[in-house]
């Protein structure tokens, strides 16, 4: 899917001005059904190259996919990558979005309703805290999702993504990080910010946001990721992409 195709599957989205009102970043933030109506906007406007990110998601999970197997996204949040995904895939091939946000669940089976996808796109409400839910996957996909899990709990997590992979299967992982060096982590937060304020949203919105956020994303370093995909068992790890503190990773359960 192209740039514009992308920002064509955003339209139906309300323009995200959670954060602009006084005080909005007193509460952690929540997925919300006032987060899920403006949560596509939010992430054009707020991840860098994000529909690029989306793209090359896409390209490699329709690399992975067998037919007769699950694909999963995991904090599918409204449904956007598995919509994107379905042309490039096998109709033989089951697609799975898992969230455990009502609200989020309830936009995403919206979505899908109207985008009319060649499969039926199943949409589960459950908490990757305490759900196992992956099992016969070819391709296992987290877009800002890992990021939200508890650490205590992220090894569990990403272990029972490895189990539940056949061989050959794949995590596709995209993920916001924190630097070792603290004189690159805050050069690189201060990049992004100017990009979304570049990005329409005012220093209010932007300080109140992280606020909100600050108890809820906890960021990885990069090698911290890294040991984790391997410390689990995957054979394969490689960077994909990467602008300053955002990155794109694959794992890959050789045989």
């Amino acid at each position: 899917m192209s740039e514009r195709d992308y920002q064509g599957s955003t339209a139906n989205s309300a323009r995200d001005e959670l954060f602009a009102a006084p005080a909005a970043g007193n509460n952690d933030f929540r997925f919300d059904q006032r987060t899920a109506a403006v949560f596509d906007d939010m992430v054009s406007r707020s991840v860098p190259h994000y529909a690029e990110i989306q793209r090359m998601t896409c390209e490699l999970a329709a690399d992975f996919a067998v037919p007769g197997t699950n694909v999963f996204d995991l904090g599918c949040s409204t449904g956007t990558t598995l919509l994107m995904l379905d042309p490039f895939v096998a109709p033989g091939t089951r697609f799975v979005g898992v969230d455990n946000s009502p609200d989020m669940i309830a936009k995403a089976r919206a979505k899908a309703a109207l985008a009319a996808p060649s499969r039926g796109i199943e949409f589960e409400l459950a908490d990757l805290h305490t759900a196992h839910p992956i099992e016969n996957a070819s391709v296992v996909i987290m877009i800002l999702s890992l990021q939200f899990i508890r650490p205590l709990f992220r090894e569990r997590v990403v272990q029972r993504i490895y189990d539940g992979l056949n061989d050959n299967g794949c995590l596709i992982l995209v993920e916001k990080q924190t630097m070792a060096s603290s004189l690159l982590n805050r050069l690189f937060i201060r990049y992004y910010y100017d990009l979304k304020a570049r990005h329409g949203y005012s220093a209010v919105e932007i300080a109140q946001k992280r606020e909100a956020l600050e108890n809820v994303l906890i960021p990885y370093r990069p090698e911290e990721n890294r040991a984790l995909l391997q410390q689990v068992g995957f054979n394969h790890v490689e960077e994909t992409f990467r602008w300053y503190n955002f990155a794109a990773m694959i794992a890959v359960k050789a045989p």
